[in-house]
């Protein structure tokens, strides 16, 4: 067997011989995005005359002739035009105040018109949104006047006015749009409408969203409530009509007999409830009669569900001729009342105040902080 002796000038003639052969990779070129970027850079529009290497862009433009791809993105990213993630941004910050410019009501109208748009466009999301933009508003603004004392303006009525319409009708949209997201733990227009006294809109909301899914259990118990609250409102009607009738012949008189000079007056009277803002009428209050008479045979109210309204847990309070409040015992009797104090008779009809003795406190501060704001705007 031959054996042939390898050189040590061997492996390098391989190596030398396979560098040769192995063709050269290209180099990776630029992105899509920057071939896009040199191509609108480099035009074929003749030179400017000011400029020897070739024509001017424009300066954003220019200042991106020389970035890759992805530095052009992160550019883009930061203009609110183009921008896929929200971050700290001047340009951006002066776009979210514009949407708050104006009063309150513009601001509001103007984030329920965009909610519209949404709620046309069936983007219930957005739609959401924008009512949701629109209450915080109005709510923010109702806080701001409870603590400044309220107003009793003209002008700020009509505003009060309009924003309470833009609320109510922002409630129902937005509780339409959780309707139809599905939604219904969150629909709460039926509610709130409710609350508000609008008794068919809330019964409208809560039928539509009854026709969607009949077994909810959230909107039958609404639907239960709207019902009580609807008889409730009929039975308050029919005692309103009542007391109508009554008050049409009620006046202050002398009984039994006019003419005869011992007979004694009887006033007309009305209980008024603050707190619950309903009231009872007394067609005729003999002022020989102490209150405790009435009360005995009015309370309990029906509609006093906690039990606050007793006559041994109630407090009774008329209004002074100087605006203020004097504490009624219930055992005076009428005579005494009208005769040893500074009240009097208004349209010939004697006005009781009747509180629960645990809130008496804060409604006479109430009562106290409405009367100063009444003399500071007369």
């Amino acid at each position: 067997m031959k054996i042939e002796e390898l050189s040590d000038d061997f492996q390098e003639s391989v190596q030398i011989s396979e560098d040769v052969a192995q063709p050269q990779l290209p180099k990776p070129g630029p992105d899509l995005l920057t071939q896009a970027m040199m191509n609108a850079f480099s035009s074929n529009q003749p030179p400017h005359p000011d400029s020897s290497a070739g024509p001017q862009v424009p300066p954003g433009m220019a200042a991106m002739r020389n970035k890759s791809g992805a530095e052009i993105l992160a550019e883009l990213n930061k203009s609110p035009l183009f921008m896929t993630d929200l971050e700290e941004n001047d340009d951006l910050e002066a776009l979210k105040a514009l949407a708050y410019e104006g009063s309150p009501g513009e601001v509001a109208a103007n984030f329920k018109e965009r909610g519209n748009e949404s709620f046309r466009e069936k983007g219930w999301r957005d739609a959401k949104e924008f009512y949701g933009k629109a209450i915080e508003v109005l709510l923010i603004e109702v806080r701001r006047r409870q603590k400044e004392g309220g107003s009793t303006k003209d002008e700020d009525q009509d505003q009060v006015k309009k924003e309470v319409g833009i609320l109510e009708a922002c409630l129902v949209n937005r509780g339409a749009c959780h309707l139809e997201l599905g939604n219904y733990r969150s629909c709460t227009s039926a509610k709130a409408l409710l609350s508000l006294g609008k008794i068919v809109e809330a019964d409208d909301a809560c039928a539509r969203g009854l026709a969607i899914d009949p077994e909810n259990k959230a909107l039958r118990a609404i639907a239960r409530e709207i019902i009580k609250r609807n008889e409730e409102l009929s039975k308050r009607k029919k005692i309103d009509l009542k007391r109508e009738q009554q008050m049409e012949d009620a006046k202050i008189e002398m009984v039994p007999d006019p003419t005869d000079p011992i007979s004694t007056i009887s006033f007309p009277a009305i209980l008024l409830y603050p707190l619950h803002l309903e009231s009872d009428f007394i067609k005729a209050f003999n002022e020989t009669e102490p209150l405790c008479h009435h009360l005995s045979y009015i309370l309990p109210l029906p509609w006093d569900v906690e039990g606050e309204y007793t006559p041994n847990t109630v407090e009774c309070y008329m209004e002074t001729t100087t605006g203020g409040l004097l504490k009624v015992g219930k055992n005076a009797i009428l005579l005494k009342i009208l005769t040893a104090s500074n009240v009097e008779v208004v349209d010939e009809i004697v006005k009781i105040f009747v509180v629960p003795k645990s809130k008496s406190a804060s409604w006479i501060q109430e009562f106290k902080t409405k009367k100063a704001a009444e003399k500071m705007s007369g």
